[in-house]
């Protein structure tokens, strides 16, 4: 059943909603376009549809370049201006802070890079035929590509030189670049096997599940002047750019800090850790994942700090027995546990930075610490272009 209606506002998913007997929340359409709609799906309180014909034309509306946009299930907003998804998305991140966490704030200019041929590290899926590329939206079906366009050059030459053979056998090839690529292969055959397969493809070092690897097992990265390196096991940024921007941002937001003790919650290799131990006294860097631990202790080394230490534990598992002035939290989709957010909350430290992956948890988080600190500063970080996903760095200080 096909209707026209007007697309309203932008929410978190690639969704706009419009109102017509109930909610609709709609893909493919972007705010004030007049729409020819299909219902898909129909629940009690709202409706899913997608568009079929636009009548009404936003101003900006765009040409996707990839020709496989709305097939791949990798990218949603291509569609749309980039400078329009940059404002849709703090729409959506002032709607949540709002509606969830019931405060009124004003965003500071918004991080932004580059739109297209940013990532730094990409995750491939392998179908039973053997070709590469991105699950159909919705499906395990694998849409077979020879490049993306949100990669950078490089990868995208290692894709199409995997894209001209058969892989049979391998399910996912998770691909990094620094300053040299590496892989992390998902696969039942043996490690001589998947040599054999992607041999010559441009890799210098494939790691396997299990934790073995052959060849050089990390790359590394300039963090604005540090050397950084991670294994394919542990997580990096894959929008580094933008993310050497955040870094820098952080780092000079946080000021004076000479005489200052820093708690780096969730850690990974030390993405933040590292830079802030440059200025600070002392950095407590707290991981869950060995292989970070064993990245961030590598890098420490490396670029010669004798003030920070990595603790191998969860952020609920850890127990401060010292004071801090300064907490750093990166938390995964979920946001806070109740245990860390008590255990923050019990560290009374001067000031707070906060990086979300997720608009609903941040709200919610930010209610719970707005119980003893201001927001002093909330901006969107558009770490991921052309996809519906929102990242935001908010900074706190002790009231």
């Amino acid at each position: 059943m096909s209707r026209i209606i007007k697309a309203q506002s932008p929410v978190y998913g690639g969704y706009v909603i419009a109102r017509d007997s109930g909610v609709i929340f709609i893909k493919g359409a972007i705010p004030e376009e007049v729409i020819e709609i299909s219902i898909s799906e129909k629940k009690r309180d709202y409706s899913i549809a997608a568009v079929t014909n636009v009548i009404e034309p936003s101003p900006y509306r765009v040409n996707p370049p990839c020709p496989v946009f709305g097939i791949c299930g990798g990218c949603h907003l291509q569609f749309i201006s980039y400078e329009r998804q940059v404002s849709m998305k703090e729409e959506i991140l002032l709607d949540s802070v709002s509606r969830i966490g019931g405060m009124e704030v004003s965003l500071s200019q918004s991080l932004t890079d580059r739109n297209y041929n940013y990532r730094y590290r990409g995750q491939f899926k392998v179908s039973r035929e053997g070709k590469i590329g991105f699950y159909k939206e919705g499906t395990r079906e694998v849409i077979a590509i020879d490049g993306c366009p949100l990669m950078i050059d490089e990868i995208n030459l290692v894709v199409k030189k995997l894209s001209n053979r058969k892989l049979p056998g391998i399910s996912e090839i998770h691909i990094s670049y620094g300053d040299i690529g590496n892989a992390l292969v998902k696969s039942k055959l043996t490690p001589e096997d998947v040599e054999q397969l992607i041999t010559d493809a441009g890799f210098s070092g494939i790691a396997f599940e299990n934790g073995e690897s052959t060849g050089k097992d990390y790359i590394k990265l300039d963090l604005n002047g540090l050397q950084y390196t991670v294994t394919p096991w542990s997580f990096f940024q894959a929008h580094w750019a933008l993310n050497k921007k955040v870094v820098e941002l952080i780092t000079d937001e946080l000021q004076p800090l000479e005489n200052a003790r820093v708690l780096d919650l969730y850690a990974g290799a030390g993405n933040f850790s590292l830079p802030l131990a440059m200025h600070a006294s002392q950095v407590v860097a707290v991981e869950g994942n060995r292989f970070a631990i064993e990245d961030g202790q590598r890098n420490v080394k490396l670029n010669n700090i004798k003030n920070c230490k990595f603790i191998n534990s969860s952020a609920e598992k850890y127990r401060a027995h010292e004071k801090f002035d300064v907490v750093v939290l990166d938390p995964p989709r979920p946001g806070l546990t109740g245990d860390v957010m008590k255990k923050v909350l019990g560290l009374s430290a001067k000031k707070i930075v906060y990086i979300s992956c997720n608009p609903a948890t941040l709200a919610r988080d930010l209610k719970k610490l707005s119980e003893m600190y201001n927001l002093d500063s909330l901006r969107m970080i558009d770490f991921f272009p052309n996809t519906y996903h929102i990242e935001a760095l908010a900074f706190l200080s002790l009231k």
